[in-house]
C-alpha cells in the first residue's frame, strides 16, 4: 500500500465560537461532550496558525472521478487540477440552499471542492456519494432519496452541516471534523481527533473557503 505523505500546508485559523460565519440557533446538542479550548487532541504536535495562506494553495483539489482510489491525494499531485471541471456550475444552487440553512456559501462550496471536486457522481471507497459525499446512513437520516441529484445532495449536506454547527456552538473546525470523521470521534477526543485524513481535510476546506471568499 502506498504510504500517504503528510500535508505540509498549515491549517488556516478561523474564528472558533460565535463569529459571523453562521447564525447561531439555540444551545449545543445535549449529547455533545464538552470540548477543550484546544482544537487538537493530544498527542498531535503544536500547529502554526496563519490567517493568510499562500495564494497558490487556495485551489488545490482532488482529481474528479466516479471512484476515488485516493480521496485525499498529496497536494503536489493535486495542484495540477482538472481542466474539465466547471466549479461555477452549482453556484446558484449552493447559494439558495446554503442561505436557507443559514450556512455560508463559501464554506459549502469549499466543502464540495474538497469532497468531490464538483463531480456529482463521485463515490468514495467507503461509500460516500455525490457532491458533498454523504454516507448512506447520513443521506437516509437527512431525507435524501437520490444522492446523485445535485439539489438533494446539497440539501442533505447543508442540513447536516447546520446540525453539526449547532451541536458544537458554531465551532467551525469541530463541525468540519465531525462531518469528516463523525461526531462520535470528535466527542470522544474532546476536540479534533488525531486522524491525519481529518486534519488534511480541515486544511483543505479552510483554504478553499478563503479563496472563495476573496473572489
Amino acid at each position: 500500500m502506498r504510504r500517504r505523505r503528510p500535508s505540509t500546508l498549515p491549517l488556516v485559523a478561523v474564528l472558533v465560537v460565535g463569529g459571523p460565519l453562521t447564525a447561531r440557533a439555540g444551545a449545543p446538542h445535549a449529547a455533545a461532550a464538552p470540548v477543550r479550548s484546544s482544537w487538537f487532541a493530544d498527542p498531535l504536535p503544536p500547529t502554526r496558525w496563519f490567517t493568510d495562506p499562500p495564494r497558490s494553495a487556495f485551489f488545490a483539489g482532488p482529481r474528479p472521478s466516479r471512484w476515488f482510489t485516493d480521496p485525499l491525494p498529496c497536494h503536489e499531485e493535486a495542484r495540477a487540477g482538472h481542466p474539465g471541471v466547471d466549479r461555477a456550475a452549482y453556484d446558484a444552487l449552493i447559494r439558495e440552499i446554503a442561505g436557507r440553512h443559514r450556512v455560508e456559501y463559501a464554506l459549502v462550496k469549499a466543502m464540495i471542492h474538497a469532497e468531490s471536486d464538483f463531480d456529482r457522481l463521485a463515490v468514495s471507497p467507503k461509500g460516500a456519494c455525490g457532491l458533498m459525499q454523504l454516507m448512506p446512513a447520513t443521506a437516509s437520516s437527512e431525507g435524501v432519496r437520490d444522492v446523485f441529484l445535485a439539489r438533494e445532495n446539497i440539501e442533505g449536506g447543508c442540513r447536516y452541516l447546520r446540525q453539526l454547527l449547532d451541536r458544537y456552538a458554531g465551532n467551525l473546525p469541530l463541525a468540519l471534523a465531525a462531518y469528516n470523521a463523525g461526531p462520535e470521534r470528535v466527542d470522544a477526543a474532546h476536540g479534533i481527533p488525531p486522524i491525519a485524513e481529518t486534519h488534511e481535510y480541515l486544511t483543505r476546506v479552510l483554504e478553499y473557503r478563503l479563496g472563495y471568499l476573496r473572489r
